[in-house]
């Protein structure tokens, strides 16, 4: 495949970008390639990236990437009215920095240990939650880089943690 350059001017409607309408052919190629941190859309870009990027086309080819990311977020409702929550029930909001090294099973247990060793009227204890899971995220610098658990690698991401308490909810309604 060649391209060729044209010092012509453009007029104002070639100026205007139509997206090209996606084809049964042209997703032959994977949509999600690989898995975690390197998962791409079409082995091109990670989804979070991709939100301004219009004239980003797949690899080696001329299909454009934004038909397939959206800046709609998905939202999932929480009906707190629903069910009794105690002062140790949390909502955990956070970044990949923090969901790519650790499972929402070692998310919970570090929660379930951390919060019952605070004083329940402590108005930062959710804080010093978070900033536990950063740090396990994190983890402590070795000989080999920062290591989690079992010797794994820390976080590289920017980790943003967010430990949001429930109880609130009942209080309020």
């Amino acid at each position: 495949m060649r391209a060729t350059v044209s010092t012509r001017k453009k007029t104002a409607s070639e100026m205007i970008r139509a997206y090209k309408t996606i084809e049964d052919d042209d997703l032959k190629f994977p949509l999600i390639y690989g898995e975690g941190k390197k998962a791409r859309v079409m082995a091109t870009i990670g989804v979070t990236r991709g939100l301004g990027d219009h004239d980003l086309k797949v690899h080696d080819s001329n299909i454009y990437i934004k038909p397939f990311l959206s800046s709609a977020p998905e939202v999932r409702v929480y009906d707190l009215s629903k069910y009794e929550h105690g002062a140790d029930d949390v909502l955990i909001l956070a970044t990949d920095g923090l969901w790519d090294v650790l499972s929402n099973e070692e998310v919970a247990e570090a929660i379930t240990q951390f919060l019952p060793n605070c004083d329940p009227d402590d108005p930062h204890r959710y804080t010093l939650a978070a900033q536990d899971l950063v740090m396990r995220a994190r983890g402590v610098l070795k000989d080999r880089g920062w290591r989690i658990s079992n010797d794994r690698l820390g976080s590289g991401d920017d980790i943003s943690v967010y430990v949001i308490p429930l109880i609130h909810g009942n209080k309020l309604s």
